[in-house]
């Protein structure tokens, strides 16, 4: 039980930092609950596995924008959870843009008051 607890925290924070973000953004939108969890249960897995795959065959370019371009792989990561995900909307890639820097700031600073 005791590796299952972190996961489930970060789950939760994720889920909470969605959560706000829809609020937050008016382009940023969940259907109901159950959308919710499993986007954030989707984004974190992505996060895992699609993220880092993102920024090896973007390396290059990552590097020559000085890591600005890491800020356009986590759009992309979301808008590609809110396309897999039923009941989760976003409607253009700035919203996913601004909402992306406001989920990874809001996640760190609960995270801080948390841990």
């Amino acid at each position: 039980m005791g590796n299952v607890t972190p996961f489930l925290v970060q789950w939760a924070l994720t889920s909470l930092s969605l959560w706000v973000a829809s609020y937050v953004f008016s382009g940023l939108r969940f259907a109901d609950g159950g959308s919710l969890l499993v986007a954030a249960l989707l984004l974190g897995f992505a996060n895992a596995i699609v993220k880092p795959l993102l920024i090896l065959f973007t390396l290059p370019l990552t590097v020559l924008t000085m890591g600005l371009f890491l800020l356009v792989i986590n759009a992309l990561v979301l808008m590609l959870v809110s396309q897999l995900v039923s009941g989760f909307t976003i409607t253009s890639f700035w919203t996913a843009f601004f909402a992306s820097i406001f989920i990874s700031l809001f996640s760190l600073f609960v995270s801080g008051i948390l841990f």
